[in-house]
């Protein structure tokens, strides 16, 4: 299922007031986990898939990359992109992550933040991500923790006065579509097993360099309310890895 749900209004317009929207990379709050992960972009030729508000476009761009596609189901994630985008050698093109098609070893890194979770069949991904790569090519993406998409609806269990009791994990062996919420909405999203994406890796020809599960800085614990729960359980895992042969 390609859903598009970012092209809906009312759905847009409450994304649009996240930290992250309005302020890009500074305000991700795994963004300090991700930047030590990121490949040297100088001169590299460089694919964002899923790439939303066009930030990691614009970052490899400012990084040395040669050149830089970044591809979106969204048209109003793209218009805000290209509003955002000033450097002459980033191209957005609207398409869905499963649809996309590109000559065998364009590019020499892949990226994708926050995306994969709402693609179906993660195997097929990482299939066509060794074909555009080149070889010893770097393959980096964050998705939603499979302790966070397991049980559905991705929401605390709550005590009768309201606090937080516990966050649920159920049916995690049982992958494939969930009915989630994100921002009051609700979404279609694919949960899948964390052993399913790394061996989906390994056995498309990836050697995998890095793993992390990022988690609140210090500031974010002290200044953000609220923030302390997130200590509780993970929402997102990074994984880098590179093409082999």
């Amino acid at each position: 299922m390609k859903e598009n749900k970012y092209d809906d209004e009312i759905f847009f317009e409450k994304y649009a007031q996240m930290a992250r929207s309005k302020y890009g990379l500074a305000a991700a709050g795994e963004w300090e986990t991700l930047r030590p992960m990121l490949p040297d972009f100088r001169g590299k030729r460089v694919l964002d898939l899923g790439c939303g508000y066009g930030w990691h476009c614009v970052y490899a761009a400012e990084n040395g990359a040669a050149s830089v596609v970044g591809i979106d189901i969204s048209e109003k994630m793209l218009a805000a992109a290209r509003a955002r985008t000033k450097a002459a050698n980033v191209r957005y093109v609207r398409e869905a992550i499963e649809d996309a098609d590109f000559p065998p070893e364009s590019f020499d890194v892949v990226l994708s933040s926050l995306a994969l979770h709402y693609v179906g069949d993660f195997g097929a991904v990482v299939k066509k991500v060794r074909r555009f790569l080149a070889a010893g090519g770097t393959f980096v993406f964050s998705a939603e923790h499979p302790v966070f998409t397991a049980q559905g609806p991705q929401d605390w269990h709550y005590n009768a006065d309201g606090s937080i009791a516990h966050f649920p994990v159920d049916n995690y062996y049982y992958e494939g579509r969930r009915d989630a919420v994100f921002l009051g909405e609700r979404v279609v999203k694919y949960h899948r097993t964390l052993d399913a994406y790394i061996n989906a890796l390994l056995s498309n020809g990836f050697a995998l360099t890095g793993f992390a599960e990022p988690r609140p800085t210090a500031m974010m614990l002290a200044e953000i309310p609220g923030m302390r729960d997130e200590m509780r359980r993970p929402m997102m895992f990074i994984v880098s890895a590179a093409k082999r042969g």
